[in-house]
């Protein structure tokens, strides 16, 4: 008897996109899970695949450009957070999700984080969305989520690559996806000092005075400073490698793949197609590995 295969779908905002190209090249492989855990993004992708409503949601995250990406924001700073997150709400019920977690065609388990006392949440039962929604509440951006008496935050908080909530589905052999991996890089670069006096549109004015004068004015050039989503991402990046790490240590998943998309921020997720290729990439780059897994 083939012992049950899970996959972990890790925290990561728009990188989390990711996991559809993994789950696709899975499927082209022979690879399917038999069970799923995700938290945040993975979460969402993680429904929308145990539900069979992969195809939808991908359709949807293509689609999904800068313009419409406001469309959908609905900024309500005195619900905890930036965006109060009933758009991405109507998102899940436009695809067609089951209303609870246990009608699902496939084993779904949702990592969320109890505000209150910090605690990993795992939601095996109970209404679907509110729990998808729970997941993806990232501090600063969604506001937290009500479910059962309890204000619920992102899971990535605490489990950001949940192996050990798949493993509680019953996975025997796992497969775990951390849309996060550093690959020896700095978490954030910055942007170029952009010289002020082009910022504002005035080169050729500028080009145009004497040398002498031209030399008198300062060239303008400042270091770069982090925007707000950008130290909000960021943060979250440092928390969940830590985490990350030391949860590895302990529950290694037996295939670890890791996407090389430090350049998305969390919000960019109108960035879906270089995400979904980036997993379909790594997916294919362990088929050997993958192989050896379900083989063994």
């Amino acid at each position: 008897m083939t012992a049950t295969l899970g996959i972990a779908l890790g925290s990561g905002g728009a990188r989390g996109w990711c996991h559809i190209g993994v789950l696709r090249s899975l499927a082209a492989q022979g690879a399917v899970p038999d069970c799923v855990a995700g938290c945040s993004m993975g979460a969402l992708v993680g429904a929308a695949w145990a539900a069979g409503k992969l195809d939808g949601l991908e359709t949807w995250a293509r689609g999904l450009t800068q313009a419409r990406l406001l469309h959908y924001l609905d900024p309500r700073m005195d619900r905890g957070g930036l965006i109060a997150g009933a758009a991405v709400t109507r998102v899940l019920q436009e695809l067609g999700l089951p209303e609870r977690i246990e009608d699902l065609p496939k084993p779904l388990l949702v990592v969320a984080t109890d505000m209150a006392t910090g605690r990993e949440v795992w939601l095996r039962e109970g209404p679907l969305i509110p729990a998808v929604r729970a997941s993806i509440s990232i501090p600063g951006v969604f506001a937290p989520q009500r479910l059962d008496g309890r204000w619920l935050l992102d899971g990535g908080l605490i489990n950001p690559v949940p192996t050990s909530a798949v493993r509680a589905l019953g996975a025997r052999r796992t497969i775990a996806v951390n849309p996060n991996a550093k690959h020896g890089r700095k978490l954030w670069e910055g942007q170029p000092p952009q010289d002020v006096w082009q910022r504002f549109g005035v080169e050729d004015w500028r080009a145009g005075l004497p040398e002498p004068l031209r030399a008198m004015l300062p060239e303008g050039r400042r270091e770069a400073v982090p925007a707000y989503m950008e130290v909000v991402s960021v943060s979250i990046d440092i928390l969940t490698e830590f985490l990350r790490k030391a949860r590895e240590a302990v529950d290694p998943a037996d295939v670890m793949l890791e996407a090389d998309l430090l350049e998305l921020s969390v919000m960019e997720l109108f960035r879906a197609a270089e995400a979904i290729d980036e997993g379909a990439r790594i997916a294919q780059a362990a088929a050997g590995r993958i192989a050896a897994l379900i083989t063994a």
